[in-house]
């Protein structure tokens, strides 16, 4: 079974139609790239998944779950899909420890001491560890970046969207976040990226979506949409970003 079935999706922000219906399945451990310019929709097709945007038509559902339109479903589904965004959002008053715990206590409900061991393990997963008292202005970008990983985690998703994850950061600080991503896949989490690393897309992920005004344009393994695009616009989205 498809560990998320998204049919026909739709999405308008007010006569702005930006999704024109989505058809997607993603099988539990797989690595989907979603790839595409500014103003494809790929933002908003995770936003929607996350249930951050009701959709406008169609249906998705995940783990079996139709996503409903209230906050008792919503909120059971973010517990199931966690989002990591461009811009880290941690808690500046909070140390890296005290972000990765909090959700889990105001959400979860989790006890102190128990969302202490698991922020703790997480930190350690994206190699932050010795970080857990510092406060994110002690951090890199790349580290924050990381902290915000581990604070998805630690919700234990069924899968994870990140939402160009690495876009915000200085070049140098890209590679650490990717290798965090990188291990996440080869332990067979399930992940849906939004991303520019086209290398990254090529090497980790199992299928390429390539999104063009609103649709599903191409879709396929890796190998096919790079070297064989099927349309002009991925060849000129590909032409563009140096990967064709």
């Amino acid at each position: 079974m498809s560990l998320i079935e998204i049919t026909e999706v739709r999405k308008s922000f007010g006569a702005n139609e930006v999704l024109k219906g989505i058809n997607l399945d993603v099988q539990p451990g797989e690595v989907i790239a979603i790839i595409g310019k500014s103003g494809s929709g790929k933002s908003t097709l995770l936003r929607c998944i996350n249930g951050l945007e009701t959709i406008s038509g169609g249906s998705i559902s995940v783990a079996g779950a139709q996503l409903a339109d209230d906050e008792v479903h919503l909120k059971a589904l973010r517990l199931k899909v966690g989002m990591i965004f461009q811009q880290f959002n941690l808690f500046p008053h909070l140390t890296a420890g005290g972000n990765v715990m909090l959700s889990q206590m105001v959400v979860k409900k989790t006890g102190k001491a128990e969302a202490e061991v698991m922020a703790r393990k997480m930190l350690d997963r994206v190699g932050l560890g010795h970080k857990f008292d510092a406060y994110p202005d002690q951090l890199s970008g790349g580290q924050q970046q990381r902290v915000a990983i581990a604070r998805a985690l630690a919700m234990q998703p069924i899968a994870l969207l990140c939402d160009e994850i690495t876009s915000a950061l200085d070049p140098e600080l890209v590679s650490e976040v990717l290798a965090v991503v990188r291990e996440l896949a080869a332990e067979g989490m399930t992940l849906l990226m939004v991303t520019h690393e086209m290398k990254f897309a090529r090497d980790v992920c199992s299928r390429v979506v390539f999104m063009h005004q609103g649709r599903v344009h191409e879709i396929g393994p890796p190998e096919d949409v790079f070297a064989h695009p099927q349309t002009p616009e991925l060849r000129q989205f590909l032409g563009m970003t140096g990967h064709a």
